[in-house]
């Protein structure tokens, strides 16, 4: 099969598309034929040299859409849809970046639609991440405001478009002013352009504070955004579009306000059960949710995705297509 092989950290040229031999079912595993799989922010961290469990050489991708082609068990049957999410893939064995991708089945979601593979592919890991990011960190609630901080990420548009149907008022951010209209069309009703320090002006706008937060820039944005948030409020870490992860010289009692909660969301694919992903996809065919914006590229441009995540002008998920 062919297969994207990273030998070495760096650019998207070292993205290698690579003739493999293509891995067969084994008990408790099974194969899948990949058409679709999303970029993800991890993988760009791990092409990077970032992520210093994985080891090369390494096929990446940490998620994927398809259809069983081998399975010992017969809960799986050739030919039926599926999506894979997480669970090691692309870190601890080889991912989705290929033309087949073997897989534990406990991190495989069967699933019944009609949706196009480009927007099935676009849906799986941002639909666990946002998610368990909005219900399990942020514990939202219909009437609460809710701050995102790196609006027009793909996961910035997937809890636009959740926080929105969960009946919240939304205030989103973007660091370009061309994109204010596209946020509110989609329907934030505040739209702030982000310079790194953007508390001042939330408070101006919400002296009481904002009820939550999700922060997708990291640790960059991470102690402004605490200052954004009312008593009882909570501020979720989800993503590091900034690519800073760490927090130097961190004094929690100066850094987090009173009553202030700081917490995170890395979650798995167990986090999302299979009746949950179906719901979202059936709501999505509806046209109750419209799917955020995203770009797709034939699997021969793979590098090209990559550079385009690079320059972070993606404006949504960013979808290859086998």
């Amino acid at each position: 099969m062919k297969a994207y092989v990273i030998n070495e950290p760096g650019g998207p040229e070292k993205l290698v598309l690579t003739e493999i031999k293509t891995p067969t079912a084994k008990p408790r595993w099974v194969l899948i034929k990949v058409k679709a799989f999303g970029l993800n922010r991890s993988e760009w961290f791990t092409r990077r040299g970032d992520s210093p469990s994985v080891k090369f050489p390494r096929v990446l991708g940490i998620e994927c859409v398809g259809e069983i082609a081998e399975s010992i068990n017969s809960q799986f049957k050739p030919g039926q849809k599926v999506a894979a999410i997480m669970g090691g893939m692309g870190r601890d064995f080889d991912g989705s970046y290929a033309e087949y991708v073997l897989v534990p089945e406990n991190i495989v979601f069967p699933v019944r639609t009609q949706l196009d593979w480009k927007i099935f592919g676009a849906l799986p890991e941002m639909v666990q991440t946002t998610h368990g990011s909005l219900y399990q960190a942020l514990e939202i609630e219909k009437g609460q405001t809710l701050l995102i901080r790196g609006g027009t990420s793909s996961i910035g548009l997937c809890a636009l478009e959740l926080a929105k149907n969960a009946g919240l008022k939304i205030i989103s951010t973007t660091r370009s002013e061309a994109k204010i209209d596209f946020l509110k069309k989609l329907g934030a009703a505040d739209v702030v352009v982000d310079q790194a320090q953007i508390a001042d002006e939330i408070r101006k706008q919400y002296p009481q504070g904002v009820d939550r937060v999700l922060e997708l820039i990291g640790a960059s944005t991470l102690l402004d955004s605490l200052k954004t948030v009312r008593r009882g409020g909570i501020v979720c870490m989800t993503g590091i579009l900034g690519g800073k992860w760490e927090l130097e010289h961190f004094a929690p009692m100066d850094a987090i306000p009173t009553a202030v909660k700081l917490t995170a969301y890395a979650g798995e694919a167990t986090d999302l059960t299979s009746a949950a992903l179906q719901q979202f996809l059936d709501i999505v065919e509806r046209g109750e949710i419209k799917v955020p914006a995203m770009r797709t590229f034939p699997f021969t441009e793979l590098q090209e995705a990559h550079r385009l995540m690079d320059s972070n002008q993606g404006n949504g998920k960013i979808v290859v297509m086998i």
